[in-house]
């Protein structure tokens, strides 16, 4: 199994089309997955995102606050069309609903838990 750390890295790499850094990638060889940190960029080699190995994470308990959010992304897409394609991918990744706001005139959005049990929001952009 997985350890939450390559879990969440995977993640987020399928859901946002990233790639590891170099060395990064998972063992092919069965060998033990344990770097201390994993990072994710972009094709042309801007770093995106780093998850760092711990001993103990609680999930937290948002929208309760006993459990705090240790992470917390916005993602940003252009019209509902994309926000409802958006909503299948993530639950096909894994995702949790935890809030659904499609239909607020003002700031459409989802809220999800990613596997790992972090908060992220996907909504439309605002006009600038």
């Amino acid at each position: 199994m997985r350890d939450r750390k390559r879990r969440s890295a995977e993640f987020y790499r399928l859901l946002l089309g990233l790639t590891y850094r170099p060395g990064d990638e998972p063992p092919e060889d069965g060998t033990p997955d344990r770097p201390e940190w994993l990072v994710l960029r972009t094709f042309d080699g801007t770093n995106q995102l780093a998850f760092q190995r711990v001993e103990r994470l609680p999930r937290t308990t948002w929208p309760a606050h006993d459990v705090p959010m240790q992470a917390h992304l916005d993602l940003t897409v252009p019209d509902s069309a994309e926000l409802t394609r958006q909503r299948r991918r993530a639950e096909e990744l894994g995702a949790e609903l935890l809030l659904d706001r499609y239909d607020d005139p003002d700031e459409p959005l989802y809220v999800f838990a990613d596997p790992s049990g972090h908060p992220f929001c996907v909504f439309v952009r605002t006009p600038a």
